[in-house]
């Protein structure tokens, strides 16, 4: 393959082929392709949306078809002798999001089989989807003989819009058991089969027949088979980080630190090293700019619905202690939202305790922390994240700065106070006005939209603080009151000396006590120390 001088960044290119032929960059994990091809012929592997999923799939796509011209150079030809050629099955059930019935999800699943049924043939009798896999896997067996490559992309696309809706859920998911269980019927014609999404569901529920399925998602080994790591960023991309120092006008440690800030953090086993986001970190380098690239190419919706639908404490999302069984269970057997926010990527592993089986999560970096916040306002606020950010937020953040409380809470009075409440949420408003938690959330809402470090409900000797945020130069403790005085609010704070573990950080620490109004929903009054 010629060589070119100008870098070319693989965005929106999932095309392993396409990458290779026309010299874009990729980070070479053909040694951990080549081994899970190796170890195990059913394999299930679950990472959050754009974290380079589906060139995977068509890694794996070129490689079963011994297209060796496009390994060249890379690690895997250390390791594979033969390069066999096999017939491959290369569905993306992300066509299937949306459908409006099970009959036609039906119908979505036989369209997709049409280039193998042009390639392999199909009998009159073969009208359901499940029956034509399997006539293609006998008859790509028969005519090549060769085993086949079954690789299947966004595997749990056509559930996830439909996972509390009691009709359509069972109806969507006896379809896709009928898909799938010629795959353990045909194990013997089947060479390797791949099935990689999102979420996790069960194997008893949409896998039904399939009992030698290997979930790698959370093997060590398999950590950083989709991610950058920090090896591959500061060697493969040391280049890039320069040029990108040079447009910031700051030197590359700088640089590196600020990208490490903003797109590090993932991880995905208890023993595993933190990856990148290769979708975001790419397109910065191309835009040599930092933005929240992940969250403007869409945050789903089904996210949103589900944390509203468990009522999800977006304040503790800083820190959350999980038992193994708990983040990690089916997504169909949620009790709460967080399976859901580990396997999606808004939360990731921060620390594992080995004889507890329990993990610490928290959000992966500033461009989850910020995409989240804005998705999650409207929901917790009923106003659209522009309407925060365009007044209000910029006022309260300059005041805080400069350790104008009263400003900032002036600010803050004012803009709850100017709320437009939407249609419906005056209702929800009216049932949780009451409770300081919820303005607690607007409070972390607020600092979160502004990547202010702030925690609620912190744990100290003598109790639980509202409200902690960190600043360069100041920690400010907050305590909140809906049925108190602001006065006794700070009293709180002193007598239960919630100041005392950062009076030694070498910050200045700021107390305020914060009462509000339950009439008007807003900031009554606030006394400072």
């Amino acid at each position: 393959m010629e060589q070119t001088t100008e870098r070319k960044y693989p965005v929106g290119i999932q095309t392993f082929e396409r990458l290779r032929m026309e010299n874009y960059l990729y980070i070479d994990k053909t040694d951990l392709v080549w081994k899970m091809t190796k170890e195990s012929p059913f394999v299930f592997l679950s990472r959050p949306r754009r974290f380079g999923k589906s060139l995977l799939t068509t890694t794996l796509d070129s490689y079963f078809k011994g297209e060796k011209e496009l390994f060249q150079g890379l690690k895997i030809m250390e390791l594979e002798k033969e390069w066999k050629t096999y017939p491959v099955f290369h569905v993306d059930l992300s066509v299937a999001k949306n459908q409006s019935s099970a009959k036609e999800l039906k119908k979505t699943l036989l369209y997709l089989m049409d280039p193998l049924v042009e390639k392999y043939g199909k009998k009159k009798t073969e009208t359901l989807p499940g029956k034509l896999l399997a006539g293609l896997i006998r008859r790509a067996y028969e005519q090549t003989g060769a085993q086949v490559a079954v690789i299947i992309d966004e595997y749990d696309a056509p559930l996830l819009d439909v996972l509390h809706e009691e009709k359509l859920l069972p109806e969507y998911r006896q379809v896709m058991q009928e898909f799938y269980q010629p795959l353990k019927a045909n194990e013997a014609m089947i060479r390797f089969c791949f099935i990689t999404g999102i979420t996790k569901f069960s194997q008893l529920s949409i896998f039904s027949t399939i009992n030698n399925l290997k979930n790698i998602s959370m093997l060590p080994q398999y950590s950083t088979l989709c991610g950058i790591t920090e090896q591959e960023l500061v060697t493969d991309m040391a280049e890039d980080i320069r040029q990108m120092a040079e447009v910031f006008g700051c030197s590359f440690e700088e640089m590196h630190s600020k990208l490490k800030a903003q797109y590090d953090g993932y991880r995905f086993s208890s023993k595993a090293e933190e990856v990148y986001n290769p979708f975001s970190l790419m397109n910065a380098f191309g835009d040599k700019m930092l933005s929240n690239y992940w969250f403007e190419s869409g945050t789903p919706t089904f996210l949103i619905r589900q944390m509203r639908h468990f009522r999800t404490d977006i304040t503790t999302m800083d820190r959350i202690e999980a038992s193994a069984s708990a983040f990690d269970r089916p997504t169909e057997a949620m009790t709460t939202a967080l399976p859901l926010l580990y396997h999606s990527g808004y939360l990731t592993i921060k620390d594992y305790e080995r004889e507890g089986n329990s993990y610490v999560l928290a959000i992966p970096n500033k461009e989850v922390r910020t995409g989240l916040t804005e998705g999650l306002i409207p929901t917790y606020t009923g106003l659209d994240s522009s309407a925060v950010q365009d007044g209000f937020a910029i006022k309260f953040w300059r005041a805080l700065k400069r350790e104008d409380i009263d400003t900032a809470m002036e600010e803050m009075k004012a803009f709850l106070a100017g709320i437009p409440y939407v249609e419906g949420f005056q209702k929800k408003l009216e049932e949780v006005k009451n409770y300081e938690g919820f303005y607690e959330y607007t409070f972390w809402l607020i600092f979160n939209m502004l990547n202010v470090y702030a925690r609620t409900q912190v744990k100290c000797k003598n109790g639980r603080i509202d409200f902690v945020v960190l600043m360069p130069e100041t920690t400010w403790v907050f305590e909140l009151k809906v049925n108190g005085t602001a006065q006794e609010a700070l009293e709180q704070i002193n007598s239960k000396g919630y100041a005392i573990p950062y009076q030694t950080e070498g910050r200045r620490v700021v107390k305020v006590g914060v009462q509000f109004a339950r009439d008007t929903m807003t900031v009554g009054e606030w006394v400072v120390e």
